[in-house]
């Protein structure tokens, strides 16, 4: 189940979508969509390995200085 949308409702949002923009402009919509999802997925990750590099430069500071004060 769809977010509780029926079968017939989802035939008359796409005949509605097809009526407004025209059976063409659809493959280009959908075309932009697409590359809008994926540059978003690439920001995501992008945002995450850095959230994780700086995790790591942290932690090994961490470590630099614990190690630092066992010998002392």
């Amino acid at each position: 189940m769809l977010l509780f949308i029926s079968g017939a409702e989802i035939i008359i949002v796409i005949l509605v979508v097809v009526m407004l923009f025209g059976a063409k402009k659809i493959p280009e919509l959908a075309q932009g969509l697409g590359k809008g999802m994926k540059e978003f997925k690439k920001a995501t990750d992008d945002i995450k390995k850095e959230i994780k590099d700086e995790t790591n430069i942290v932690n090994n500071i961490k470590d630099f200085k614990d190690d630092l004060s066992k010998k002392l």
